[in-house]
């Protein structure tokens, strides 16, 4: 069962990894209509009918943003590594409750990050363009929030006290 817990979670955890860093790469964190053109838009650039460009002006919730997926990616990356690490020193070692914490930590970082963008999008752009929404970059960030909490979760059930029941051979006296 533990090798089932830490190979859950590892596998959610590559999975989280995976989406965090499609979604942090891609231009597709909304779509909206400019002069009549499709346009989108993600953390480095953005594209008006296709045809696209580096976001020229430092706005702080882009930094924000960019910062804490960028430290979402890092922290589930050695969170994935170190859950690795269960599968060739035995399943109780510390490092794997250490991978545990780093995928919980990655987890709150992309959500932070999602809420930032989240209120300055719905805030600024909403009045700004009438006919926007959130794309699918933005949206596979949120499943991978949700596959990098069910990591650290599965990977922080391999360290829970097991109980010790009657029949169980250590509970037998000799």
């Amino acid at each position: 069962m533990l090798y089932t817990l830490a190979g859950g979670g590892t596998l959610c955890g590559l999975a989280a990894l995976v989406l965090l860093i499609v979604s942090t790469a891609t231009d597709f964190w909304m779509q909206y209509r400019y002069s009549g053109s499709s346009a989108n838009q993600g953390l480095w650039r953005f594209c008006i009918n296709h045809k696209c460009h580096a976001h020229t002006i430092t706005v702080a919730f882009w930094d924000a943003t960019r910062a804490f997926m960028l430290l979402a990616v890092l922290s589930c990356f050695a969170g994935v590594v170190l859950g690795l690490s269960a599968f060739t020193n035995g399943t109780k070692n510390r490092r794997v409750r250490t991978g545990g914490i780093a995928l919980v930590l990655s987890g709150f970082l992309a959500l932070l990050a999602l809420a930032i963008y989240t209120g300055v999008t719905v805030t600024f752009f909403g009045k700004r363009f009438l006919d926007w929404r959130f794309s699918w970059s933005y949206f596979i960030a949120w499943v991978a929030i949700i596959l990098a909490f069910t990591a650290g979760i599965l990977s922080e059930k391999l360290h829970a006290p097991c109980s010790v029941g009657p029949d169980t051979p250590s509970a037998m006296s000799p």
